[in-house]
C-alpha cells in the first residue's frame, strides 16, 4: 500500500507515469510553449500579472492573515472573505508553472519564504484556515463556531483545501520541492479524518466546490487511493445533507442530474470532479451523469465564447437556450472551470469535441478575461456592451484575477496526452516537448503562427518509442461543425479542408475520433505538415437562442471576432449585415499586440430630420472578441443583426 505521510511517501510515487485516466495527460513540465501568440500571454503573466497578484496578497493583508493565524490572539479582527487564502494558493500555483518556462531563483526564493508564513500558520492536526485560527473565539462571520460547521453555507474550509492541493501539486512538480506539498497533504489528512459517515466523524459536503478535482488530483500524485475516496464521498453525499438547493448543486444526487445548473463556478468545478472520478473509478453512473450534464451545456446553455453562466443573479446557469448577450455573465473563473470539465471528459472518452469546446473557451471566453498586458480584469465576460464595461486591476473578491494568474501558465499541460503507443496532439502552438511513449522516450517540436495561420509543421525529434499512433486533433471549425451538436452552425455555405503530409508526401491515415491518425515507426527527423483551411466563417445561432434570432457572428478559425466602437465611425448597435456579406482578413500587426482583422461591407441604420429611415453604406471592421476594452468604453457586439427585424436604427440626433 502507498502511503502518503509528509515522512513515507515514495519519491517513485510521484511521477509522471502514475496515472489513472484512460489517457494520460503530458504535464506541464515536459512542454515548453515557444509560441508567439501564447509567448506574449505568458511574458505578460510573468512580468505583470503573478507580480501584481502576490504585490495585492501583501498589500491586502492576506500574507498577514497567516502570520495572525501562527500567533492567534481574541483582540483580532477577523475581515475579508473567509476564502482570500486562496489567493495565495493559486498565486503559487501560477508562479510554479511559470517557473518550469521561465526558471527563477529569486522568485522560487520568494515562494519558499510565503510557504514558511504558511506553514506556521497550520494547526498541529493539519487544519489550515487563518479565518478561524487567527481568532478562534471571534472567526470570521462567514466561519461557523465550530470546524466545519458552516462548510456547506459560506465557510470554504473545503474549497481553500481544493486551492493549496492544487498549488501544491504544481510547486512540486515545478520544483521538486515537498514544503508546500507536505501542509496540503496534512490538511488533506485532517478533513479525512473529520469528514464521513464513520463513528467520531462528520457529514459534509463542500458549499463550493473544487475540493473533489484537487483530491483527485492529489490521488494521482500519491497513489493514496483514500484521497479519490474522499473526493467520491464529497460527491456521493451531495443532496443527503443540509445543503439541498439546486444553486449549489445539491437538489438531487449527482449521479441523477442531467442539467447544468446554479452558481457556474461552484457547478463546473463539480462536474470536472465528477468527471475525474468517472475517469479514475469507471463508475458507469458517474459516466452516463457526466455525459448528459456536458450534452446540456453544449447544446443548451454554451455561449459561442465558450463562456457560462447566463444571469448574474446567482451567477448562474439559465434557462436551456437562455444565452442574453449585454446582460450575459460569463465569469471568467467560470470559462476556466468549463476548460476543466472538457480536460477531463477527453481523458475519460478520447473524442476530439471535448478539445473543441476546450479551444473554443480558451481563446475567447477565457483569455478576455485579462488585458493583454496582464494587468486588468474582467469578472463578467459579456457578448455586447454600451460603454457599461471595463476591466478592473483587482478586486476584492479576487477569484478571478488569482485564477487567471494561474490557468495561463498551466497552458502547457493541455497540448498533447499519450494512451498506450498512441500520441494525441490536442492544441497547435510552437513549443518544444518530451513525452513519454511505452516507458521510452520521445521528442517533438512544433512551429505554427496558429490561430491566425493554419499551417503547423510537426517535427519528430528524437524517438525510442518505434511504432506509434499520431493522433492530430482535426477541428470542429474546418469539418464545418463550430460546436457538437446544434447550438450554432455555420451559414455561410462553405466547406473547408485540410491535408496532411509526412515527409511532403501525403500521410497514409484515417479518421477516429476526430483525430486524423498515421501509425507508422516514425525516425528522428521526420516532418508532419498540417494544413487546415481558415476562411472568416458566417454562424448562425439555433433559432431557439431568442437571443440571438436574426443575428450572426463571425469567426474564423477558433478565433470569434466582435465590433467595436473604435473600429467604426458609426454605432455599432445600428449595423445591419448584408444577407451575403464578403468578408476580408487583413494582419495588424501594428494593433492590439499583432491581431488580423476581418472588414465587411454592411449598413448603418439611422432616422434622418425628417424621420425617415436611412441606411448609410459602411465598411464594418471586427476584430476578435478577446481583444475588446482595451482602448477605452464604449460599444461592442458580437451577434450582429442581418434581418431587419433585430436592426435598431438610431435617431438624428444620436440614440
Amino acid at each position: 500500500m502507498l502511503l502518503s505521510g509528509s515522512l513515507l511517501l515514495p519519491a517513485a510515487v510521484m511521477s509522471q507515469s502514475h496515472h489513472g485516466y484512460p489517457i494520460d495527460p503530458v504535464p506541464f513540465t515536459s512542454v515548453h510553449v515557444t509560441d508567439g501568440f501564447w509567448g506574449q500571454r505568458l511574458d505578460a503573466s510573468r512580468n505583470v500579472t503573478i507580480p501584481l497578484a502576490f504585490s495585492k496578497c501583501e498589500e491586502s493583508g492576506r500574507y498577514q492573515n497567516f502570520i495572525n493565524a501562527a500567533h492567534p490572539s481574541d483582540t483580532i479582527h477577523v475581515g475579508g472573505f473567509s476564502f482570500d487564502d486562496t489567493d495565495v494558493y493559486k498565486t503559487i500555483e501560477g508562479a510554479s508553472y511559470l517557473m518550469q518556462t521561465y526558471p527563477d531563483p529569486a522568485l522560487d526564493r520568494y515562494i519558499d519564504s510565503v510557504l514558511v508564513i504558511v506553514a506556521a500558520a497550520q494547526e498541529p492536526d493539519g487544519y489550515l484556515y487563518t479565518a478561524r485560527t487567527m481568532n478562534p473565539r471571534h472567526p470570521h462571520e462567514w466561519a461557523g463556531a465550530e470546524r466545519w460547521e458552516a462548510v456547506e453555507v459560506l465557510s470554504h474550509e473545503f474549497y481553500n483545501l481544493g486551492h493549496m492541493v492544487e498549488g501544491a501539486i504544481a510547486h512540486y512538480q515545478a520544483t521538486g520541492k515537498r514544503n508546500f506539498l507536505d501542509i496540503a497533504i496534512r490538511y488533506a489528512d485532517c478533513v479525512c479524518d473529520a469528514i464521513g459517515d464513520a463513528p467520531g466523524q462528520v457529514a459534509r459536503v463542500p458549499g463550493h466546490q473544487i475540493a473533489e478535482m484537487a483530491l483527485a488530483k492529489l490521488y494521482l500524485v500519491t497513489g493514496d487511493k483514500k484521497y479519490l475516496d474522499q473526493a467520491k464521498y464529497f460527491l456521493d453525499k451531495r443532496g443527503h445533507t443540509s445543503r439541498t438547493d439546486a444553486y449549489s448543486q445539491a437538489h438531487k444526487p449527482v449521479v441523477d442530474q442531467d442539467e447544468a445548473v446554479g452558481h457556474a463556478v461552484r457547478a463546473a468545478y463539480m462536474y470536472a470532479g465528477m468527471a475525474d472520478v468517472a475517469a479514475l473509478t469507471g463508475d458507469s453512473a458517474y459516466i452516463a451523469a457526466i455525459d448528459k450534464i456536458w450534452d446540456n451545456i453544449v447544446n443548451k446553455k454554451l455561449y459561442i465564447t465558450g463562456g457560462i453562466g447566463a444571469t448574474s443573479n446567482g451567477e448562474a446557469f439559465g434557462e436551456n437556450y437562455e444565452l442574453p448577450n449585454l446582460t450575459a455573465y460569463c465569469e471568467t473563473c467560470a470559462a476556466i472551470g468549463n476548460l476543466y470539465v472538457n480536460h477531463r471528459l477527453f481523458l475519460l472518452h478520447g473524442d476530439s469535441k471535448y478539445y473543441d469546446v476546450l479551444e473554443r473557451t480558451l481563446y475567447n471566453g477565457l483569455i478576455s478575461g485579462v488585458s493583454l498586458d496582464g494587468g486588468a480584469f474582467f469578472y463578467p465576460n459579456p457578448l455586447a456592451s454600451e460603454g457599461q464595461h471595463q476591466r478592473k486591476p483587482w478586486f476584492g473578491c479576487a477569484c478571478c484575477p488569482s485564477n487567471i494568474s494561474r490557468f495561463i501558465p498551466s497552458l502547457p499541460g493541455y497540448v498533447y496526452a499519450v494512451k498506450d503507443r498512441s500520441v494525441y496532439v490536442n492544441l497547435f502552438m510552437s513549443n518544444s516537448a518530451k513525452l513519454d511513449v511505452d516507458d521510452k522516450e520521445l521528442a517533438l517540436s512544433q512551429s505554427a503562427n496558429y490561430p491566425w495561420n493554419g499551417d503547423i509543421a510537426l517535427n519528430i525529434d528524437k524517438n525510442k518509442a518505434g511504432q506509434f499512433t499520431l493522433k492530430i486533433r482535426i477541428p470542429g471549425w474546418v469539418n464545418n461543425s463550430p460546436v457538437p451538436g446544434d447550438l450554432y452552425a455555420y451559414a455561410d455555405g462553405k466547406q473547408l479542408g485540410y491535408s496532411v503530409s509526412v515527409n511532403g508526401s501525403p500521410a497514409d491515415g484515417h479518421i477516429e475520433q476526430g483525430y486524423y491518425c498515421i501509425d507508422r515507426k516514425w525516425k528522428k527527423g521526420d516532418k508532419v505538415d498540417i494544413h487546415f483551411d481558415m476562411e472568416p466563417r458566417v454562424v448562425k445561432a439555433n433559432d431557439l437562442v431568442e437571443a440571438d434570432r436574426g443575428r450572426v457572428a463571425i469567426e474564423r478559425g477558433p478565433i470569434v471576432y466582435c465590433a467595436e466602437w473604435p473600429d467604426n465611425d458609426f454605432d455599432i448597435h445600428s449595423v445591419l449585415m448584408n444577407q451575403s456579406p464578403r468578408l476580408r482578413v487583413t494582419e495588424r500587426p501594428d494593433l492590439l499586440y499583432g491581431i488580423n482583422t476581418i472588414e465587411t461591407e454592411a449598413q448603418a441604420l439611422r432616422y434622418n430630420d425628417q424621420g425617415k429611415l436611412v441606411a448609410d453604406d459602411v465598411t464594418l471592421t471586427l476584430i476578435p472578441y478577446y481583444a475588446w476594452n482595451h482602448r477605452g468604453r464604449g460599444n461592442m457586439a458580437v451577434w450582429l443583426p442581418i434581418d431587419v427585424s433585430a436592426a435598431r436604427a438610431v435617431s438624428a440626433g444620436g440614440e
